[in-house]
């Protein structure tokens, strides 16, 4: 056991260190970090150094079982794994310039992954909350009404990006009116089908496009066209149309986006049964993992809900 003295004595010597103090300049004058970012990294390089004096060695021959051991006590102590990586990098930085300094051969983290950092989970809106911002919708007056009525019914129903959206053609919708035909990224095409409620809105749409857009416009292939340089609606005009509904609907505006639509149409699809691969598909998805975020927040909405609703969630034993 090292007595507090002895403690104060390490840690005197470690600030003192002077391989660390090479470190610091060099990135300083070198890599030009900024001063605040260079306070961080010195704290960091000098818990480290602590932990090795320790154990009873130094940066110059520590292994990667040292490296290891280190990263083991900052998990146990709490520490995120994001914060446990920007640990990770100040030290595999220290190790590399030692190295280049030709005071070691090896680099002890060359081994070692980082921590993963797992993935945030998307927001989503409830059915209630689409239901609200829907309803707003249908209130606004005149034909920017109908359009967003429009906007919101089609990306709630097909789970577009936004920029596939409000750059869909006229031609993009099938003659039917139920299937549109969307180019995602790297320019593949997918077929989206179009709900009841979805293809109303944009057969109501229609007639004013003819009638008040296009005949301002002249000819222009877009379904939802605009005097932007793009020819068509952009895609922060929507998302700024999006946020005044919100405060119409009553919806916190930082919890509503074009992409929380979207988050929205495929939790709500896979909670009331479709299979993985089928959103997969709609959503444009090149890889299904990136569609099995959906799956974990089904998850951790369903142990919100036992949790608030279940007669013995609150029993303990």
């Amino acid at each position: 056991m090292i007595s507090p003295s002895s403690e104060k004595l390490i840690e005197f010597e470690v600030s003192a260190d002077h391989h660390l103090e090479a470190f610091l300049e060099m990135m300083l004058t070198e890599r030009g970090v900024s001063l605040n970012t260079l306070d961080a990294y010195r704290r960091d390089a000098m818990q480290y150094l602590l932990f090795l004096t320790r154990a009873g060695t130094d940066e110059i021959i520590a292994d990667a079982q040292h490296v290891r051991r280190y990263l083991k006590e900052l998990a146990d102590s709490g520490l995120t794994a994001r914060t446990q990586a920007r640990k990770l990098s100040v030290i595999r930085q220290f190790q590399r310039f030692l190295i280049l300094q030709g005071l070691r051969d090896d680099d002890p983290t060359s081994t070692i992954d980082m921590p993963r950092l797992g993935r945030a989970l998307p927001k989503v809106l409830g059915f209630a909350e689409v239901e609200l911002l829907l309803a707003a919708a249908r209130e606004t007056k005149g034909w920017r009404g109908v359009r967003l009525v429009a906007l919101l019914e089609t990306l709630y129903a097909t789970g577009l990006r936004v920029s596939e959206l409000v750059s869909l053609k006229l031609s993009s919708v099938s003659r039917d009116g139920r299937i549109i035909t969307v180019r995602g990224k790297g320019g593949k095409e997918r077929l989206v089908p179009l709900g009841d409620a979805a293809h109303a809105a944009i057969q109501t749409w229609l007639p004013f496009r003819e009638t008040i857009v296009v005949a301002r416009l002249k000819n222009v292939p877009w379904l939802f066209p605009s005097r932007a340089a793009a020819g068509h609606l952009t895609r922060d005009a929507f998302a700024k149309q999006l946020q005044e509904l919100a405060n119409t609907a009553g919806i916190q505006c930082d919890r509503l986006s074009p992409h929380i639509l979207r988050h929205a149409f495929a939790t709500h699809l896979l909670a009331n049964g479709a299979d993985l691969r089928s959103v997969q598909m709609m959503l444009g998805h090149a890889d299904l993992s990136t569609t099995q975020i959906y799956t974990h927040v089904l998850t951790e909405r369903l142990k919100s809900l036992v949790q608030d609703v279940h007669p013995l969630a609150g029993f303990r034993i």
